[in-house]
């Protein structure tokens, strides 16, 4: 069976911390941090990303084989390892920048999408806010953010805030792990 290569850009928070999770999932091909959502002309850094005045999300682009994992369990595990029901903000992080958020990259993700959310929200006891847009112009990070957990394991937020959501991630989908 050949590959059949699928991306989707999903923002939950901080991208390191969504990076890391979709790292260690079978089928996951690449994971590339990045800024998407925007409305600032040129190419964002991560200071003016920060800033929260450009509109840019913090996200990862998730290249995937979908013989070996399909879009509704990469979803599943993206709304299960961040809280999709705080607007702008993923624990300590709060900004617009930080935001739960789907960029589709065609029709039948945005429909598919739509379709989860619904399956999930009786799972949570408050609303789930996660936006959902079509793609835009899509701008990889600066290299130090690429594979950050995996370059930092011990500084102090991979320990405090990325190693717990693997720890989740390992409980709750061991079964779609590498």
């Amino acid at each position: 069976m050949s590959q059949t290569i699928e991306e989707i850009t999903l923002g939950g928070g901080c991208f390191w911390c969504v990076e890391a999770v979709f790292q260690h999932v079978k089928g996951v091909e690449k994971v590339v941090s990045g800024y998407t959502g925007g409305t600032a002309p040129g190419i964002p850094t991560y200071r003016e990303i920060c800033s929260g005045l450009t509109g840019h999300a913090e996200v990862v682009q998730i290249s995937f084989d979908t013989n070996v994992i399909s879009l509704q369990d990469i979803l599943i595990i993206f709304f299960t390892t961040h809280d999709p029901t705080t607007l702008n903000r993923q624990g300590a992080d709060r900004g617009t920048q930080y935001r739960s958020v789907i960029y589709y990259h065609n029709n039948e993700q945005q429909r598919l999408a739509q379709t989860v959310i619904e399956q999930v929200q009786p799972y949570f006891d408050h609303n789930v806010v996660t936006e959902l847009s079509a793609l835009g112009p899509f701008f990889e990070a600066e290299a130090y953010h690429q594979d950050y957990y995996e370059n930092n394991t011990t500084q102090g937020y991979c320990t405090a805030v990325i190693s717990p959501k693997l720890a989740k991630l390992r409980a709750m989908h061991a079964d779609k792990l590498k």
